[in-house]
């Protein structure tokens, strides 16, 4: 592959125009790369700050973009992006984790079929297991009707078995969503409601666009509007109240910020009742309202 560049550890990786023609070459003509290891195109720095892996992937998909049109589905895992453009026989797949990003294409019916495999038969069967959703394939995916075909199939995704499981499965998709979202869909948004058949009616809304950063507002519509509550609920982590909405906001979102907005949103649904899992629900979903935003590493029905 032409138009190399060497990595500090002498790891050779394609500039970005090379990396585009070899996702070309992949997207056009597969047989021959079919079952091949996937090749490195992008090398991240040691501990590289989620905006800096952001920035770094940014320039390498944007070249493939380019060269070969946007994705049929936009999507990434807990420990980078994957992005797919797929029809019914392959899928050519740009994926990345903590130390950079590789290019590979498969056959679809094959690869899908491990995919399933893994979310239908792993994750803890208990709370006391460690979970897995670190190990998905995807936690995220987008669907904006873009080239290609669109999987007849999809999964249910991965329930969690405890509350603490599912925060771990919030922190891990917010992290994702700060990572992998500007560099694919720019400045739109993405965002979801919690609800929680033990406080009914209410919703823990959590959001995130580049511009804004990381939101979490909470319903509290019903709630005394006194200095006796407004302290309580600073107590939990809550920043202002707008119009009977509690709010927090992270502007510029790392690892941590991500962690305690997890940490918040879990907070709150505990004080007001929730005690399992199985009792909350993802609803209306968005990226921007433009497509199908999927959440199956969530660990809840959505």
């Amino acid at each position: 592959m032409g138009g190399m560049e060497t990595t500090g550890n002498d790891q050779q990786i394609p500039a970005p125009g090379a990396a585009a023609a070899f996702a070309l070459t992949l997207h056009d003509t597969p047989g021959a790369h079919i079952g091949r290891a996937p090749v490195p195109v992008l090398a991240h720095e040691p501990g590289a700050s989620l905006r800096e892996r952001r920035e770094s992937f940014r320039e390498v998909y944007g070249a493939i973009v380019a060269r070969i049109g946007e994705p049929t589905l936009y999507g990434g895992s807990a420990h980078g992006p994957s992005v797919r453009w797929r029809d019914a026989h392959r899928t050519v797949l740009l994926a990345g984790d903590r130390a950079g990003a590789r290019l590979s294409v498969h056959g679809t019916e094959a690869l899908e079929a491990d995919e399933l495999r893994v979310f239908a038969w792993g994750g803890a069967w208990s709370a006391e297991e460690p979970h897995d959703f670190d190990l998905l394939p995807y936690i995220w995916q987008l669907d904006r009707g873009g080239p290609g075909e669109r999987p007849a199939e999809r999964t249910a995704g991965r329930m969690a078995s405890s509350l603490e499981h599912f925060g771990h499965a919030l922190e891990l998709m917010l992290t994702a969503w700060v990572e992998q979202l500007p560099a694919q869909v720019g400045t739109d948004w993405a965002g979801f409601a919690l609800t929680s058949g033990a406080d009914r009616g209410r919703e823990v809304q959590l959001s995130y666009a580049l511009a804004d950063g990381l939101h979490v507002g909470v319903d509290d519509r019903d709630g005394e509007d006194t200095p006796e509550r407004a302290a309580l609920m600073r107590a939990r982590g809550w920043h202002s109240r707008d119009r009977g909405w509690w709010q927090t906001e992270f502007p510029h979102p790392e690892r941590p910020e991500t962690a305690r907005a997890a940490r918040l949103a879990l907070t709150e649904l505990r004080a007001r009742g929730t005690t399992d899992p199985k009792e909350l629900r993802a609803r209306d979903a968005s990226c921007k309202d433009r497509g199908e935003l999927l959440l199956p590493g969530l660990g809840i029905r959505n």
